[in-house]
Parts: structure tokens; sequence; C-alpha cells
């Protein structure tokens, strides 16, 4: 079962690092590149995977894991190491990348870019399967929904033994509520990420909410399924894991922030190569 105390604490830190930078406890770096279909992430941890910092950059540059615009992107990280480099004064040279399940065809592209940046990838591996990095959990499905997808892994004894993904994320709700409110996409982006707005959007992007869930209840077997556990920037909507119950009848949980989860999970799995 998730340790949603141990898990709040540690991603309480790591967003944290998003403005302060903390100390290493020795010169190995493990860093993760999150290549997002709304947003671009660096973590940096320490070698005993403490958060050193972060950087994250709203971008349009994927759609569901697959890259579009090329050159936009490797701009986009490119200019996010150099500044998570400045504020920990050193070079940054490995790191880890992930896909979302179903995607690795795209991960060539993915490390291009990671190497056009200066990089050397030393592992890929699936979102969700990044994600339980930091829940840990033995038994269970951890769906991973970004702004372009939802994937999720099926866990059995620690091990990884299904994985899934459909092109449902949060790009739909912002579609959702751009045709509800008569707005441009950027905006309905902005509303969504607004908590004030939550009480007045929830209702309207719900129908989204519950297909989301009901493409997880298709992939998994509910008598074997113990609990779903949910991360990625779309969960932050409140409420979202009481939708996956109701559709489900599983249930669900989720920490009080997942949206840099896979991003934090993805930089534990660098491997140092010095």
């Amino acid at each position: 079962m998730l340790d949603l105390k141990r898990v709040n604490k540690y991603m309480k830190t790591v967003g944290a690092s998003e403005k302060k930078t903390f100390s290493p406890i020795s010169s190995v770096y493990k860093t993760g590149l999150d290549l997002g279909t709304a947003t671009i992430v660096i973590v940096v941890l320490d070698e005993e995977n403490n958060p050193l910092a972060c950087e994250v950059q709203e971008a349009e540059v994927l759609r569901d894991g697959v890259v579009v615009d090329y050159s936009g992107a490797l701009k986009i990280v490119k200019a996010l190491k150099a500044k998570i480099e400045k504020r920990l004064n050193t070079e940054l040279h490995e790191c880890a990348i992930a896909m979302p399940p179903g995607t690795e065809s795209s991960a060539r592209a993915h490390r291009y870019l990671a190497e056009g940046a200066g990089f050397s990838v030393t592992s890929i591996l699936d979102e969700p399967t990044a994600a339980n990095s930091i829940y840990r959990i033995e038994n269970g499905v951890i769906v991973d929904i970004g702004g372009g997808t939802t994937g999720l892994s099926v866990i059995k004894d620690g091990i990884v033994t299904e994985i899934y993904d459909e092109a449902t994320g949060g790009h739909h709700l912002n579609l959702v509520l751009a045709g509800n409110y008569h707005i441009s996409i950027q905006e309905a982006e902005k509303i969504k990420r607004d908590p004030r707005r939550l009480a007045e959007i929830f209702p309207i992007v719900r129908p989204v909410l519950e297909k989301m869930a009901t493409i997880v209840a298709r992939h998994i077997n509910k008598e074997e399924t113990e609990a779903i556990y949910l991360c990625g920037g779309t969960c932050r909507i409140e409420g979202i894991e009481e939708v996956f119950e109701t559709i489900t009848g599983i249930k669900t949980f989720k920490p009080k922030d997942p949206f840099l989860v896979t991003s934090a999970g993805i930089a534990m799995n660098c491997k140092n190569l010095s």
C-alpha cells in the first residue's frame, strides 16, 4: 500500500527545489529529463535521491509522446539545462528519460533531444514505471495522466507485468473548456491550472475524467487489483480520485501534488557513468 506520508514529504521537497537549491552529499548527480505534452521538466537528485533542483517550463513541442517541434524542444531543454547547471554550479552529463507506454518508437527522437542538449542518456523507461520509483508499491495499478495520454502500469509483486496507454489527457480537458467558454486552448490551460476555479470547471471536465477512468477499467482486472495510484499533472484536479473510484470500483489514491512524481522517478533511474 502507498505510504502517502512519505511520498507527500518527499514530493514537497521536490516541489520546493524549483525555487530553492539544495546541497548535494557528493559530486554525483542523477538527472531526469521529462519531455511532456504540456511541460518539460528537469529534476536533479544526489546519489541518495535527495532533491537538489528542478526546472519546469510549459511547452507545446510534443504531442502524445511524439516530438512535433524538434528545434523548439531542443531550445527549451538547452535553456533548462543551463539554468539548473548555473544553480548547482556544475555541469550535468548523464540523464534518464521516459516515454508514455506504447510510444517507445519515439524514444530515438527523445534521446536525440537529450544528446543535442549535451546529455548522455543512461536509462530509458516508461512513465508509470518511473513513478513507481517514488511510490514503491508491490501490487496495484499506477496511472500517469499527462498532457496528452493516460498511461498505466499493472504491478504484481513489485514487477511491471502489463503497460497500456491511450491518447486522452490534459489537452482533452483544455479542448472541452475552450469549447465551453469559447476561448483559446492557451486560455483554457490557464483556467485549468487555477485552483480558485476548480469548483466551476469540475462539472465541465468530469466526462473527460470519467473517460480516463473507463480506459483504466477496460485494461485491468478488478478482482486482482489492490488499488489504483494516480500521478501526472492532470491529476492535480481535486476530486479526480473519487471519479476513478466511482467508475472502476477500486480504491484510488494520489499524493497532495502528483505533478512531479514521474519526473523525480525518472531522475532516480539515472545511471552515473563517471
